[in-house]
Parts: C-alpha cells; sequence; structure tokens
C-alpha cells in the first residue's frame, strides 16, 4: 500500500521531526523513505549533524517503514509503535542534503500483519536504517528495536 499520505500527517506534527526540518519522501509496501537537509543549528564540533538529529532520521525511517506495511489506513489506527531499544553506526560525517531509508524484512511485515489485522495485541520487531549523504555515502547506520502494539480498545 502508498501510505505516504499517512506517514505524513502521522509523523509530519512530531516536534522533533519539525526541529530537524525532516520529510517523508515515501512509505510504499514496507519501504520508509524520509529526507533533512542537515541545519546548521544542529550541527555537532565538525560541522556534521548531531547524534541526536541522526537518531531522528533512523527512527522516523523506521515508523514510516512500519507505517507502510498496513493493509488499509484505518488498520493503523490504535496501533502505537514504541522504541524499546536503538543502536546507532556513525560511519562519516553526516553533511548536506541526508536520506534516511529502512526497508522491512519479510518476517518483520508477517509480524506486522498481526497487530494490523488484530491477531495479536502486540509483537516486537527490528528495523534498519541507512542514513546517505547527497553522494551516496553512507554517513550512518541506525537500527531499533520496536514494541508495537495495539491499545486496548482499539479496533
Amino acid at each position: 500500500m502508498d501510505a505516504t499520505a499517512l506517514a505524513r500527517s502521522l509523523l509530519d506534527p512530531i516536534p522533533a521531526h519539525r526541529t530537524v526540518g525532516l520529510e517523508v519522501v515515501r512509505a510504499v509496501n514496507g519501504v520508509g523513505v524520509v529526507t533533512v537537509t542537515a541545519p546548521p543549528a544542529l550541527a555537532n564540533v565538525i560541522g556534521s549533524l548531531h547524534s541526536s538529529g541522526l537518531v531522528t532520521l533512523a527512527d522516523a525511517a523506521g515508523l514510516a517503514a512500519i507505517i507502510s506495511a498496513c493493509p488499509t489506513p484505518d488498520a493503523v489506527q490504535g496501533v502505537v509503535p514504541l522504541g524499546a531499544a536503538a543502536t546507532m553506526r556513525f560511519l562519516a560525517p553526516a553533511r548536506g542534503h541526508l536520506t534516511a531509508t529502512c526497508r522491512l524484512d519479510p518476517d518483520a511485515r508477517e509480524t506486522l500483519a498481526e497487530v494490523f489485522i488484530g491477531v495479536a495485541n502486540r509483537v516486537r520487531i527490528a528495523t534498519t536504517a541507512d542514513i546517505t549523504d547527497e553522494t551516496g555515502v553512507v554517513v550512518c547506520q541506525g537500527t531499533f528495536d520496536w514494541s508495537v502494539r495495539r491499545a486496548p480498545g482499539a479496533a
């Protein structure tokens, strides 16, 4: 399903996303893509995007991928994904226009489907986002462990 508009509506209002200037580019069939142009106000001591901005990118790409795995827009109602752990690998300075891409593996998509269709109330999955600069160099890789649950009383 193309859930790009849905992902934008859910992710755009998040204060951290607005602070970094995050844009949801695509959320389709288990793939989430988000971008930012690293704001100078969030630079670290070497002029690279601060680690908190990179965490924001990896988190948002994972969330966009999760949202894109829902079978219908209504299926995401009452589903709450919460990060349980994160691991970041900082590989190169993150400057300029940055893109984070997260692709859910088939097992994660199958596991998420159980929550989206109401077969399970809670599942755990992992996502990995590659963050590249405008030349295509991977500057960071972020892995999130998620607890995804259906809120009590949600349809």
